[in-house]
């Protein structure tokens, strides 16, 4: 997702063309990649280096990336936070799920954190780390667009068998071994909609333990997801077990608090 390329023969022009440029400029910086150079950008979202540059002065600017004067490298920077502070602070899925992750962490020991689904991909909204020393975690704005990852099939098993093909045929989200048949895709989901938790021992990461549950609100939609990271080393057998049973209490209580609880005794 990061980095779209402004290539298509029907793109905006003008004003409208060039926040789209800064966007994609924006997107190009990621987890894995969080400093770049202006070439790396240029080759990301297909523009001309003259070009990235001329947008990268006026991002710096505006405080929404920083440039490394000893290697004229840059990183996103804390002009964003302002940007995405009020929509936080709007998510009312956030504001629920907060003490249960506090609780979640406090119980467990591990990073506890909530996602919400953009239509391709899970997005960190929120986070509780570990207290240990070694530990997963996710900053707020992390994205996962993996089948592999607990949080993804969480959202995806909510969706229509259809709306699933779609994204995976598209490539936004990413399936590999042993998911990669339409057959074996729909049997897992399926598991995880009936379990109503999935796990990610080791799938994305050998050395990572995830576990997420979904989050439903009054009207019965999905919110987000209730997720516990740790090592894997440090997460086996019975407290694996345990740890998917916290995490689910965890999402059934943010569930009651946006009103899930009341929705279901109206309808029994």
């Amino acid at each position: 997702m990061a980095g779209r390329p402004r290539t298509s023969d029907d793109a905006p022009q003008g004003a409208a063309a060039s926040l789209l440029n800064g966007l994609g400029v924006l997107e190009a910086f990621s987890i894995e990649k969080p400093v770049l150079g202006v070439t790396e950008i240029a080759q990301k979202v297909g523009l001309h280096k003259s070009t990235v540059s001329r947008i990268l002065t006026g991002l710096a600017d505006a405080g929404y990336v920083q440039r490394d004067e000893a290697t004229g490298r840059y990183r996103l920077g804390l002009g964003l936070l302002a940007l995405s502070g009020p929509l936080l602070a709007d998510l009312d899925v956030r504001r629920a799920a907060l003490p249960y992750l506090e609780d979640l962490t406090e119980r467990t020991g591990e990073t506890s954190a909530l996602a919400v689904w953009n239509g391709q991909e899970a997005v960190v909204v929120e986070q509780v780390p570990s207290p240990h020393q070694v530990k997963h975690t996710a900053s707020i704005g992390t994205r996962y667009n993996k089948f592999a990852s607990s949080s993804v099939r969480v959202f995806l098993a909510g969706l229509a068998e259809g709306a699933v093909r779609e994204l995976i045929g598209s490539g936004a989200v990413l399936v590999g071994a042993p998911y990669d048949s339409d057959a074996a895709a729909a049997a897992e989901l399926a598991a995880v909609e009936k379990a109503g938790v999935a796990v990610n021992d080791g799938a994305t990461t050998p050395e990572e333990f995830g576990v997420s549950a979904p989050v439903w609100d009054y009207r019965g939609r999905m919110a987000g997801c209730v997720t516990a990271s740790a090592p894997r080393t440090r997460v086996q057998g019975e407290v694996a077990a345990e740890l998917a049973a916290a995490v689910m209490e965890a999402a059934a209580g943010v569930s009651a608090r946006l009103g899930y609880g009341a929705k279901r005794a109206a309808e029994a």
